[in-house]
């Protein structure tokens, strides 16, 4: 779970040398990458889409730990956008839940720690979790806009972006700001 889309998609995609992936397996997988991407980008209409089509592939089976993981996939990832809420279609499952998710889940809300991974997406769920309980510092931010910018990442780096200007304006430091208004600017508008 620690890499959010990446472990969804190990434990929907069954076991590498194995028999292959049953369809709803692959479909599911698919979506749910493809709804990283789509949300990512800003074009939420395609990532609700995406992610409508992995729930109703993982539904097949029955199974709603599967279908608690794939929620908190989608939290995990409105949480690198900074995009706050009580995952509530994970609490709709937790009943169904395993511990790792549950523990997950208490992660992503900020009541429980856990190290980030390497990966892109791991760092910048960690990255939001210190920004919602507030244990932040400035290098994270910076470090955060790094990685959402190093992956094309638009809708995360428009939102670090945002709390980096916010902080600039606070301080009272206006190159800072001029510069940060520029980047969004160029992100937004292309010029």
């Amino acid at each position: 779970m620690r890499a959010g889309v990446l472990a969804a998609a190990a434990l929907l995609s069954g076991c590498a040398g194995g028999p292959q992936p049953s369809d709803w397996q692959l479909n599911a997988r698919g979506a749910l990458a493809q709804y990283q991407r789509s949300y990512f980008a800003g074009d939420t209409q395609l990532a609700d889409r995406e992610f409508a089509q992995a729930r109703a592939e993982i539904a097949r089976t029955g199974r709603a730990d599967l279908l608690a993981r794939a929620e908190l996939v989608r939290c995990a990832i409105r949480t690198a956008s900074l995009e706050f809420d009580d995952c509530p279609g994970f609490e709709a499952l937790r009943a169904d839940a395993g511990t790792e998710e549950i523990a997950y889940a208490e992660y992503l809300a900020g009541r429980s720690a856990r190290a980030a991974t390497e990966q892109p997406l791991s760092r910048l769920v960690a990255a939001g979790v210190r920004l919602k309980t507030a244990t932040i510092a400035p290098e994270g931010i910076a470090s955060a806009i790094e990685v959402a910018s190093s992956q094309g990442w638009r809708r995360p780096l428009l939102a670090w972006l945002a709390v980096q200007a916010k902080r600039a304006e606070e301080g009272g430091d206006q190159a800072a700001l001029s510069r940060i208004r520029r980047r969004i600017d160029l992100i937004t508008t292309g010029k």
